[in-house]
């Protein structure tokens, strides 16, 4: 059996870096970082607890790709370059395949985005996965919640849906053939945070945050932050390949409180929209306009006929959700 520090040193401490932004990664009591100049931290955290956020028996691949994946989003969402991250983890048991298994699936999309595990802690407990992650921005050019204005087009970038309706797929309440469940199942295991559209958006988009809990609980963060309203066109909303092909009821549902999305939703203004689109190209990334910020507040959804659509849709909340 694998003491504390033979694991972190096994399976986590084989890459630590020094040099660059990062002057002390792992093996002391901090870590330190140097900023560039005219450079800011973002800092984001979040964390997934098994049996809430993933299955038990997930895989430890996917899974350390995803808990990676979900706090590069939050970086993605404000224009932030990725640093560093730290890693909290609590274990069962340390079973040498599965941390094998989520050490090269994390590690994996770190390098892919250059991003240094500098240190972290880990225990014996119920599976817990925090992570802790360190981007750099342009001073004073974060996007912000609380920036968008009346006017401003609402995009999103990629497609939604797909996740969700692949755990209705694991829950039984959405039949699906063995190879469309298994593509939509690869949107939920493996979001792909969106890293260069985010940086693009710099000095082009006024608002942004990330989809994690459903686009009509997260658009109101921005709405209430910035203390406006806004109409979305829920029949314009992107959705996911599998879920494109299911029903109308479904895809409206799905593309507007699904979750576990791990897009990006942006407002700019109407004359930056070349700008969004050739942001959205050289990133590799599709956007979709689907609304405007409105001066009186409240969300109201129309379809493509621009009949109000009636709905009791509400985004996930950890402690209210079942």
């Amino acid at each position: 059996m694998l003491s504390e520090f033979e694991l972190i040193k096994h399976y986590f401490d084989s890459r630590r870096t020094e040099g660059d932004q990062i002057t002390l990664g792992i093996g002391d009591d901090c870590a330190i970082l140097q900023p560039h100049p005219n450079k800011q931290l973002a800092i984001s955290s979040d964390m997934l607890v098994s049996g809430r956020h993933f299955f038990p028996d997930a895989d430890p691949v996917g899974l350390g790709h995803k808990c990676l994946a979900v706090n590069l989003s939050d970086l993605a969402a404000m224009g932030a370059k990725p640093v560093a991250f730290t890693l909290a983890l609590a274990l069962p048991e340390a079973n040498p395949t599965w941390l094998e298994g989520f050490a090269q699936g994390m590690f994996a999309l770190a390098d892919e985005h250059d991003c240094k595990l500098i240190g972290g802690d880990t225990t014996k407990g119920p599976l817990t996965i925090c992570i802790t992650i360190f981007g750099e921005l342009p001073h004073g050019q974060a996007l912000r919640r609380d920036a968008a204005q009346v006017g401003d087009d609402i995009w999103i970038s990629g497609t939604l849906g797909d996740a969700r309706l692949a755990l209705a797929g694991y829950w039984k309440e959405h039949t699906l053939s063995a190879e469309l469940h298994q593509q939509a199942a690869t949107r939920m295991h493996r979001p792909t945070p969106r890293i260069a559209l985010g940086q693009s958006l710099l000095g082009v988009a006024n608002a942004a945050l990330d989809i994690s809990d459903g686009l009509i609980g997260d658009l109101g963060h921005i709405l209430d932050r910035s203390r406006v309203g806004a109409c979305l066109n829920v029949d314009l909303l992107p959705a996911g390949p599998v879920l494109a092909q299911q029903t109308v009821d479904l895809r409206r549902t799905f593309t507007l409180a699904g979750g576990d999305d791990y897009e990006l939703c942006f407002t700019a203004p109407v004359h930056q929209r070349v700008a969004v689109l050739a942001a959205g190209q050289s990133s590799g990334t599709a956007v979709t306009r689907v609304g405007s910020i409105e001066a009186e507040p409240g969300l109201r959804l129309l379809d493509a006929h621009g009949q109000v659509y009636q709905h009791q849709l509400k985004g996930f909340d950890h402690f209210t959700s079942d």
